[in-house]
């Protein structure tokens, strides 16, 4: 016949946890002028391609609108358009955040009267 080893002992919750070390801090971590810097980089490139964009698009067009119309550069044509759809989708977003806000808003006004 073989002995069997002795089943091991039951762990008690007694015992010390081993502790977690931390790590240590990053000294290159993102900082809040780290990241100012890269937004300024980026405006600065995007300002650099909008000028660009604009020295090449200098011939005039015949703009028209509802009972408006004239003639203006290409350019600050399309750029119009873009800040317009940009606005539209500004004035979107922020009522569907309004919306939201009140159906929580709600909600929580409902769960403080059930409960």
């Amino acid at each position: 016949m073989s002995e069997q080893p002795p089943p091991p002992p039951p762990e008690s919750p007694q015992e010390p946890a081993v502790e977690q070390q931390q790590p240590a801090e990053d000294p290159l971590r993102q900082s809040r002028t780290g990241q100012f810097w890269v937004g300024l980089t980026g405006f600065g490139v995007v300002l650099v391609l909008l000028i660009i964009f604009i020295a090449q698009n200098t011939q005039s067009v015949r703009v028209s609108f509802l009972s408006w119309s004239g003639q203006a550069p290409l350019a600050v044509v399309l750029l119009a358009a873009v800040a317009g759809a940009i606005l539209a989708c500004a004035i979107a977003g922020t009522l569907r955040i309004l919306q939201l806000r009140r159906r929580v808003r709600r909600a929580a006004k409902d769960a403080k009267n059930a409960g």
